[in-house]
């Protein structure tokens, strides 16, 4: 026997037993190829050694953490390209976890918990995903292009004691953005940006965006990252939050509107698909209304027509509470108050998720900001708008939405001319990226925009 410090990488198939229920031979004959072009040869070309298959899993050790992490980096970028074709219950998707450590080597087999915490760390990571320990992490600091996530410590099961885990940023999007500004009629200065290539895609702003965080946002990177997959996107800090003005004296629909308007021409952007999100979506359709020959096709995500104000006397004094609250509570180092907004957009994330959530909220506005911008978008109403609707139209909404019930989004699409309707599995208000409503909300924006 024989000790050593090696890099170890330990992959499996997420949802292998799933696929392998639907179709047995075609998951098989899917995964062995996905090995032979892209997987084995990826390990030889980084000086890996396969120490072992088990069914969908296999075991690599390398001398090097930076090879084994760029050996996994290129694997799973291969896969996202091997499955831009594939429908989403029929796609192998990778769970990696790479850990450095001492390992015990015995007739070409590798033992000891250098191995095992790797093991452990593939179980837990997201599809697609890399998780990396904090030993692995240290190795790599300033070695490589892309960035890490901090995730925590998490307790692994049969390992002693808890690991830091971070996970690694591998976007094939280039994420650098040259942030600018420029001025609404009313003076208002907004910042603006643009990342990825391709076509144009616009997002409106909504609430609690902020250009530079929300790159390194476990809840808002996966979106952003999958929008400029294939376009340039367009993105802004509404007025009232992120780097655009806090301080400024109207926060309205109309504004808004302008705000939007503002930005499209400060790019020079002619015609595009417009993506609204949230509060987003009535600033959206207000655009796409007077300005339909601007929009070629119009992507609702998560939002409404009617503010809650407008819904029942019992909402009306909610809300008024709620926004006492907010004045109150917003800006205090205690995240219980903003707590309850984050249980509400996003139920079933992790702590760490939950504390990012909580902490941005303080970072992209200010507590008498975040009360007239809350206080505004509940007297939403555009219903008049929506029968005025006539560029083509995509809503997408998540079943159990605790913010904005599904119906409030399915009367929105009812009403708007040859809108078409898709509910998307889970119960939080903006999807997380291992949900599975994550592809396909991708998969249902790319097959309407080639239509």
């Amino acid at each position: 026997m024989e000790r050593r410090l090696a890099a170890i990488l330990a992959a499996d198939v997420a949802g292998y037993s799933r696929l392998m229920g639907v179709d047995e031979e075609g998951t098989l004959s899917l995964l062995k190829g996905h090995r032979k072009a892209l997987v084995d040869p990826k390990i030889e070309e980084h000086r890996g050694r396969l120490v072992k298959t088990t069914g969908d899993g296999m075991l690599v050790e390398f001398a090097s953490v930076v090879d084994a992490v760029r050996c996994a980096v290129e694997v799973q970028r291969g896969m996202s390209e091997r499955n831009a074709t594939a429908s989403v219950d029929k796609r192998i998707e990778f769970r990696i976890g790479i850990n450095l450590g001492d390992i015990i080597s015995d007739d070409d087999d590798i033992y000891g918990d250098g191995v095992n915490i790797a093991a452990r760390l593939e179980s837990i990571a997201e599809p697609g995903g890399i998780y990396i320990s904090r030993q692995a992490h240290d190795h790599l600091l300033e070695k490589l292009s892309f960035s890490c996530a901090k995730l925590g410590l998490r307790n692994l099961k049969n390992i002693a004691k808890p690991v830091e885990v971070y996970s690694v940023n591998f976007s094939s999007v280039s994420m650098t953005q040259e942030i600018k500004y420029c001025r609404a009629p009313d003076g208002v200065r907004l910042a603006y940006a643009t990342v990825g290539h391709g076509p144009p895609l616009v997002k409106a702003a909504n609430w609690m965006n902020h250009l530079e965080y929300d790159w390194e946002s476990p809840i808002w990177h996966h979106v952003l990252e999958g929008l400029a997959r294939n376009h340039t996107l367009a993105r802004y800090d509404a007025r009232g939050n992120g780097l655009s003005d806090w301080d400024v004296d109207e926060l309205s629909l109309d504004a808004w509107v302008s705000d939007l308007e503002t930005v499209v021409d400060a790019l020079g952007i002619k015609r595009f698909p417009l993506v609204g999100v949230s509060q987003g979506c009535a600033i959206s359709i207000a655009y796409a209304v007077r300005y339909p020959e601007r929009i070629s096709h119009l992507i609702l995500y998560g939002g409404f027509a009617l503010g809650r104000n407008k819904r029942s006397p019992d909402e009306l004094e909610k809300r008024k509470a709620m926004g006492t609250l907010i004045r109150l509570g917003w800006g205090m180092d205690e995240p219980a108050f903003r707590q309850m907004f984050t249980s509400q957009f996003i139920p079933e994330c992790t702590k760490e998720q939950a504390d990012w959530f909580n902490d941005l909220q303080r970072k992209t506005t200010s507590p008498e900001c975040a009360a007239r911008y809350f206080e505004v978008v509940a007297d939403f109403d555009v219903r008049e708008l929506l029968p005025e609707v006539r560029v083509p139209t995509l809503v997408m909404h998540v079943r159990g939405d605790l913010m904005v019930p599904i119906d409030i989004g399915r009367q929105m699409a009812t009403a708007i001319p040859g809108a078409h309707f898709v509910a998307l599995p889970g119960r939080n208000h903006l999807f997380l990226k291992h949900e599975p409503a994550s592809a396909r909300f991708f998969d249902e924006i790319n097959l309407f925009l080639t239509r």
